[in-house]
């Protein structure tokens, strides 16, 4: 066993509970999770930056109401939901979520909303006039999607089967102006399902700043295969089909148009003659001439991005930039008012900074720089560039501000992870700081940093906590030998634990390893996040510690650190949990021969290569939506971490769950929806084959219809019965094997 460096971050005197003490309080349950928010956070609902930049609008009590940031008054209402009725109706339409107007004298409310994937959906739009209070429906023709305001707020536009159309307010008059629409073809204005989930988008059209064009996205998925999913509802179970590109397969061929209002012309951007690309954003610039467009190799390690003239649809590449494993797409690029530059964020330093560029392509500038990364882009006020940083660790986030010369200053330095919420004009923020033991808390500053007030702390929840046996998430970092870098330069680990309540340490007690793991993820940071802590304090009050690591290839600490496991996915990330099992079955508190693994999607994946390639530590996996082999993925995703199955056969087959089910030799259990439509139900049934093949016996839960979240089916968002059904089958496993 090698020699293990181990820092615990809190002194042993909290774990050192009495068992008495720890009896007086409540034990956490899965109801408390699933049924009942028993220990859900508070937020600050709606805040909603106003264009004047000295106000917000908030939702409370069902009215919208705006509030000076400065004083915290009450400037005005400006509309109550329970006075939305449309016309010719008596009550008031149910509204799921609201767009204003960059005017603020109109708004959009959706109501009757039908999900399709992660973030698209259906919608009945209704608009409302804040003058005359008249509520209309934008369309009668059936249900709309990503209705739009123009910059003027005059028109709006919006789509519908595949189609787009402009709705005139003041003529009360429309306009379509695709035709060819068509589904499982030709989609306009809204991407395909991989574009959506890798690319993260919905909308695929844009207005113009002078009101007068919308560019918008053409997805041809002619040549795309199809997948189905069976729907288990009925005597007949039905079929569901949806253009999915698997890795290897043929993708969209997507190309970018511009409608021009005056003249009802259309006129296509040229983006090359090669169509095996992607082009995963555009964007106007400041002249209402010029279309920025991102183009994206297939590789995804060549970014261009192209000025489209939009009268003659000709094009320039004013920035191109390479790298060795691949690019990763964000939103953090800025035109400036200058009409000549440009803000960009880029890995080529090594760490993710922030650039500012020359629209001709003459030249870019680092405005950050160091061994750290820049994690978002706020904005930019036309002097500073406001941003969000992992500069003090990994696992935590402040808020600074750089001006063009590159002279940067902290605005929020405390201890945690910030996250800011910017007026308009960038003079206010809103802050929303947390711990691993501290819960949210909404704070308002002015842009020095000055603290205005307090608008949320989470008190209740505080309070709330005292009367329950809690056992407080442990910050540690873990040294081996095993974690190295390429060149071989040895890597401190961060991680968690969550110890019993009454832990003793000169008793034995098992270990559940929580785990992601994929690209660019951290499960490790200094942050109240709930997502699986409640449950783990269940496992807690049982006697199972759990514990977690940024495991090389996550995110924050450089691109080295997170792409070394390009071309391998699986490989280094599962040694890291090879390396933390062996660390926990070295200390003396810990029974080594229980030792298990949890992960879901990516961690699902994880969670079958620990029972697989770390069968000799590990006893114990569950795996819920795993990835069994990264052919069964999206292209997408997929190539840009592995390339394709037909250039890297071995990179997608060595660590695959799939390949090696006959390493395993302890208890496995196997949960997935059939209605997943992310990570399909053939990973599930791909495995099973391979268990089946090598004699190997495993656990076995599968949710009919339910999608990548256990929750509804592929089109519905949401039941809590599924997640109970679920954690409880993952408790009664965890607890058969590892305290028994």
């Amino acid at each position: 066993m090698r020699k293990v460096k181990y820092l615990l971050i809190i002194a042993l005197a909290f774990v050192l509970n009495a068992t008495s003490y720890a009896q007086e309080k409540k034990n956490f349950d899965l109801s408390d999770i699933y049924e009942r928010p028993t220990f859900q956070t508070k937020g600050v609902r709606g805040m909603n930056p106003m264009r004047d930049g000295e106000t917000y609008g908030t939702i409370e009590k069902g009215e919208f109401n705006i509030y000076n940031y400065k004083t915290g008054k009450l400037v005005k209402t400006l509309f109550k939901f329970n006075e939305l009725v449309p016309e010719g109706d008596s009550l008031p339409i149910r509204v799921y979520n609201y767009i204003l107007s960059d005017d603020e004298t109109k708004a959009l409310f959706l109501t009757n909303i039908n999900y399709i994937y992660r973030h698209s959906f259906t919608a009945d739009y209704f608009v409302y006039d804040m003058a005359s209070k008249k509520l209309q429906p934008l369309s009668t023709n059936g249900s709309q999607r990503l209705a739009t305001f123009s910059p003027d707020g005059k028109k709006v536009a919006f789509m519908r089967d595949n189609n787009l159309f402009i709705k005139d307010l003041e003529k009360n008059a429309g306009i379509q102006f695709t035709f060819d629409g068509l589904y499982n073809n030709i989609i306009n204005g809204a991407p395909d399902w991989v574009y959506e989930e890798e690319f993260s988008f919905s909308q695929g059209f844009f207005w113009s700043p002078d009101n007068k064009k919308i560019a918008y996205f053409k997805f041809n998925e002619s040549k795309v295969k199809e997948f189905q999913m069976e729907e288990f509802e009925g005597l007949y179970p039905d079929w569901y089909s949806f253009k999915y590109p698997k890795a290897g397969e043929d993708n969209s061929v997507v190309e970018v148009y511009v409608y021009n209002l005056d003249d009802n012309s259309t006129k296509k951007m040229y983006t090359g003659e090669e169509t095996d690309i992607y082009i995963p954003r555009m964007k106007w610039t400041n002249n209402p001439n010029v279309l920025a467009i991102q183009w994206l190799n297939r590789h995804q390690n060549n970014l261009k991005i192209l000025a489209s003239d939009v009268t003659t649809g000709k094009t320039t590449v004013f920035y191109n930039e390479e790298n060795q494993y691949y690019i990763d797409i964000t939103d953090d690029w800025t035109f400036l008012e200058d009409g000549k530059s440009f803000l960009m964020t880029s890995e080529k330093s090594g760490y993710n900074h922030i650039y500012i560029c020359k629209l001709d392509g003459s030249e870019s500038k680092a405005l950050t720089s160091g061994n750290w990364d820049v994690t978002k882009i706020y904005g930019f006020d036309g002097k500073e560039v406001y941003f969000q940083a992992a500069k003090k660790s990994p696992v935590e986030r402040q808020i600074f501000a750089v001006n063009l010369k590159g002279k940067m200053r902290e605005i929020i330095g405390l201890e945690g992870v910030n996250r800011a919420n910017f007026s308009k004009n960038f003079k206010y923020f809103i802050n929303i700081n947390s711990t691993v033991t501290k819960p949210y808390q909404y704070t308002l500053y002015n842009n020095k940093g000055n603290m205005l007030r307090m608008l949320e702390d989470n008190h209740e929840i505080v309070e709330r906590l005292k009367e329950y046996n809690v056992s407080e998430k442990q910050l540690i970092k873990i040294s081996d030998p095993a974690f190295k870098m390429p060149n071989g330069t040895p890597v401190e680990i961060d991680g968690w634990q969550i110890l019993p309540p009454d832990f003793d340490p000169n008793k034995k007690y098992p270990v559940l390893i929580y785990v992601y793991g994929g690209p660019g993820h951290q499960t490790v940071l200094n942050q109240w996040d709930h997502s699986d802590w409640d449950w783990m304090q269940i496992l807690a009050q049982h006697g199972i510690i759990s514990v977690s690591i940024n495991n090389r290839g996550s995110g924050a600490q450089g691109e080295l650190f997170k792409k070394m496991t390009y071309l391998e996915l699986g490989k280094y990330e599962t040694q890291d949990m090879i390396t933390l099992a062996k660390y926990m079955a070295s200390q003396p508190y810990v029974d080594a021969e229980k030792i298990g693994i949890y992960g879901w999607s990516y961690g699902g994946f994880m969670a079958a290569n620990g029972i697989t390639k770390g069968a000799d530590y590990i006893s114990t996996a569950v795996s819920v939506a795993p990835v069994t082999n990264w052919r069964y993925y999206d292209n997408i995703y997929t190539e840009r971490y592995m390339r394709t199955p037909q250039e890297n056969p071995s990179g997608y087959d060595d660590n695959s769950p799939v390949s090696n089910t006959a390493m395993i030799k302890g208890n496995y259990l196997l949960c997935h929806g059939s209605g997943d439509d992310n990570v399909h139900y053939q990973n599930a049934m791909e495995l099973i084959k391979s268990m089946i093949a090598n004699g190997v016996q495993f656990d076995l839960m599968i949710y009919p219809n339910k999608n990548h979240g256990i929750y509804g089916g592929y089109q519905e968002y949401g039941d809590g019965e599924s997640r109970m059904h679920l954690f409880t089958k993952i408790d009664n496993f965890l607890f058969e094997h590892l305290l028994k």
